[in-house]
């Protein structure tokens, strides 16, 4: 068994045999022979970092082996790279409680070893450096840390959704949390619900930190890159929908009596069942859903919502108009996006508009706009930023009550 301690310059590893190994003898003639030695499949220690007690170091006959992990340096302990191999130098607060499982989760996964995968710079942990992990934070990785080799593939994800925020180099933590997202049904674990209802939460508070960064930024992207970013959120909280189809094409009968006229919606979404639905996607400015005057003692929709909704419209009675023609139409040009035999299906199609803020609304204008909501809530879904944040922090509310 290992053992951490500290003393005034230096943060210690004793190893002390158990089981089967009632002397320490093998780690001397490991170090003697190949030059080092590792336990717990985490720490390699060589012949220079044996320690010596009050001045004297071990002896083959000491019933422990005794290494230096680190040395005192400022506010941190000073843990070699070597000795975890790591890239970096691992830095920790020298006001940490340290013990084997601050390095080492179950069946072994070094977790520092696992941080430095992730990542192209130095850890440090605790302290008043800005760049550091805060101990708070730590401790919850070190609590939620995965118990099963099994969760291999989810190990990543998760350690990456709790340093995204302290490390600028985690370029593909969202590429590891949708990998992950894909393989999670081939993914086992001993507690199954309890796994779910994690994740399910986690996911969850990610979506929402991203959407919340996305609003504080939105000036920095262009239309088409918003409405995907905004759609890959979309799908996970509204799971029923599995593909989104950009730019399609649609006959119009009624423009033209002579001919159809070719239209287009710029995005469809297609559920489980093969049934679509329409979405519009703006960019979330502040001032795009009701005017600041009355006219008539009531706030009147904006030409950005006004003409969102009769655009949605428009779409949802062509769609309809065209029928098992436009299914089979759509289906043929658009086949290689979608699932396998998967029947499209033109039946009562909905809309949903995503646009606008509401955050600093009057009570009047919350009333009126509800009431412009209502209306259309037969066939169209209007939603605001806002409106989506608090769906999503409701959801997590409701989650973390489950998972507590």
């Amino acid at each position: 068994m290992i053992t951490i301690s500290k003393d005034e310059v230096r943060l210690l590893l004793t190893y002390r045999p158990d089981g089967f190994n009632d002397s320490p003898i093998w780690v001397d003639r490991r170090l003697k022979v190949e030059g080092s030695v590792t336990l717990r499949r985490t720490f390699t220690f060589t012949s220079g970092d044996l320690a010596s007690i009050d001045g004297t170091l071990q002896t083959d006959d000491d019933g422990e082996r005794v290494f230096v992990l680190g040395v005192s340096e400022g506010d941190y302990y000073k843990v070699n790279k070597d000795v975890l191999g790591l890239k970096y130098d691992l830095r920790l607060d020298r006001a940490m409680k340290l013990e084997p499982r601050t390095f080492v989760a179950y069946r072994g996964i070094s977790i520092f070893r696992k941080i430095d995968e992730l990542i192209d710079e130095p850890i440090m942990v605790g302290g008043a450096d800005e760049s550091a992990i805060p101990l708070a934070d730590f401790d919850q990785l070190i609590k939620t840390f995965p118990t099963s080799t099994e969760l291999t593939h989810y190990t990543g994800a998760r350690i990456a959704r709790v340093l995204k925020d302290y490390f600028g180099t985690l370029s593909d933590a969202e590429q590891n949390l949708n990998r992950y997202l894909e393989k999670k049904s081939r993914l086992g674990t001993s507690s199954r619900g309890d796994f779910l209802n994690t994740f399910e939460l986690e996911k969850f508070e990610y979506i929402h930190a991203e959407l919340k960064e996305m609003m504080r930024t939105a000036d920095e992207y262009q239309e088409k890159g918003w409405q995907r970013r905004v759609l890959d959120l979309l799908l996970f909280i509204f799971p029923k929908y599995i593909a989104v189809l950009e730019n399609v094409h649609i006959k119009d009968f009624y423009s033209n009596m002579d001919k159809a006229t070719n239209r287009y919606i710029d995005l469809m979404l297609v559920d489980a069942n093969g049934s679509v639905d329409i979405i519009e996607v703006k960019k979330p400015f502040s001032n795009a859903l009701l005017t600041r005057h009355k006219y008539r003692n009531n706030h009147t929709p904006r030409v950005e919502l006004a003409g969102a909704v009769m655009q949605a419209e428009k779409y949802l009675f062509h769609l309809s108009k065209w029928g098992r023609t436009g299914e089979k139409e759509i289906y043929k040009k658009r086949k290689s996006e979608l699932p396998a035999n998967i029947d499209l299906k033109i039946t009562n199609p909905k809309g949903l508009i995503l646009l606008g803020r509401d955050e600093d609304f009057t009570n009047e204008q919350r009333f009126d706009f509800e009431i412009i909501r209502r209306k259309y809530a037969n066939m169209i879904d209007i939603m605001t930023y806002d409106d989506l944040l608090r769906r999503v922090e409701n959801i997590i509310a409701m989650m973390k009550q489950r998972v507590t």
